[in-house]
C-alpha cells in the first residue's frame, strides 16, 4: 500500500490527482506557459507562487521550489 501512495501525482494546474489512462483538463493557459503551477505534483499541496518578469517560481512547503525555467525542460 505504501508504494501506491507514493506513486500518486497531482495536476500542477488544478490539484486533483492524476489517473493514469485519464486525460486530464488543463488550463489553456497553462498550455500555453502563461499560469504558473499552483498545486505540488508530488502531494497537491497549494504552492506560494512568485511572478518575476521572465517567469514565475512556486514553492511547496515539503517538497521546494519549481520554476517556469524547469517545466520547460520536461
Amino acid at each position: 500500500m505504501g508504494s501506491v501512495t507514493s506513486e500518486l501525482r497531482y495536476n500542477p494546474f488544478t490539484g486533483q490527482p492524476v489517473v493514469p489512462g485519464v486525460i486530464d483538463s488543463m488550463p489553456a493557459a497553462a498550455r500555453l506557459g502563461l499560469e504558473p503551477a499552483r498545486f505540488c505534483r508530488d502531494c497537491g499541496r497549494r504552492m506560494v507562487v512568485q511572478i518575476v518578469p521572465d517567469g514565475w517560481s512556486s514553492t511547496c512547503s515539503r517538497h521546494g521550489v519549481v520554476d517556469s525555467t524547469s517545466l520547460e525542460r520536461r
